[in-house]
């Protein structure tokens, strides 16, 4: 793929009932579904009207960590990177591997044992999986991941680390009392997200928010549907709101719209 060194270009749920998975999240986001052409594998293709957003696999139920949504980064050279990253502190928990007609691939996690994928996809094509939420009109950002969150334990080693394997920048922040700054990360095309603290009794990690056209709807189908809220609506600066979900298997994910003047 042609993004940059740094660059969000997937996401994937892991979940032990695909079936399941895919309603729920069909009824959130309006994503259609499709045979990701993997052999051996039930592996699937979730898609907007416009464009392929994430992929959907099954596993056991038994697999650690269980289910859980997980994102890839776009790497010149993912053999250099993964050989960098477990160099300086991180780990391999996949090796380099070649998926024919996809890309080569590698899950590795950094310092503070929070996993990713690393890929270099084989398609000259860029990935719009991740598209920018911002502007008058964001109707071409929904049912993508529009903002990626890290919860760290550590934020300063966790910026300088993925600043030297990834290229991101830090720039600018806002105080969020005993978790500390939440601070703004950036990668060539622009800002993608953030990172904090790691909140008292929950595990470091990736979230990844999804745009909705309004937020109160897709919480009453959240709860219709069987997932649960972790964090109801709040807003945040531009105007829109952001919750934290569980789906009925578990996978923790964000969504992120605006609240119309009919649901105030």
């Amino acid at each position: 793929m042609s993004n940059a060194q740094g660059d969000w270009i997937w996401f994937e749920l892991m979940t032990t009932d695909p079936d399941a998975a895919q309603a729920f999240y069909a009824g959130i986001l309006g994503w259609t579904a499709s045979p990701g052409g993997v052999p051996g594998m039930d592996y699937r293709i979730l898609a907007t009207a416009d464009s392929q957003v994430a992929g959907l696999m099954k596993i056991s139920d038994d697999m650690a960590p269980g289910p859980a949504w997980l994102g890839y980064l776009a790497v010149d050279d993912v053999d250099a990177s993964s050989q960098a990253i477990e160099g300086d502190g991180g780990a391999i928990h996949m090796p380099p591997t070649t998926l024919p007609g996809v890309g080569r691939m590698a899950m590795v996690a950094d310092p503070q044992g929070v996993p990713v994928y690393l890929m270099r996809g084989e398609s000259d094509d860029t990935s719009t999986a991740f598209r920018q939420c911002d502007g008058p009109d964001t109707t071409h950002a929904l049912g993508h991941v529009v903002w990626c969150e890290l919860a760290t334990p550590d934020p300063d080693a966790a910026i300088d680390f993925h600043a030297r394997h990834l290229g991101w920048r830090q720039e600018g922040s806002v105080p969020m009392g005993e978790l500390g700054e939440y601070r703004f990360l950036h990668a060539a095309a622009g800002c993608f997200g953030a990172m904090t603290g790691t909140p008292p009794g929950a595990p470091a990690g990736w979230l990844f928010y999804f745009h909705v056209p309004e937020i109160d709807e897709a919480a009453r189908r959240i709860r219709d549907a069987g997932g649960t809220i972790i964090d109801e609506p709040m807003a945040i600066p531009g105007g829109d709101y952001a919750l934290s979900a569980r789906d009925p298997q578990g996978a923790r994910f964000g969504l992120v719209g605006p609240r119309t003047s009919a649901s105030d």
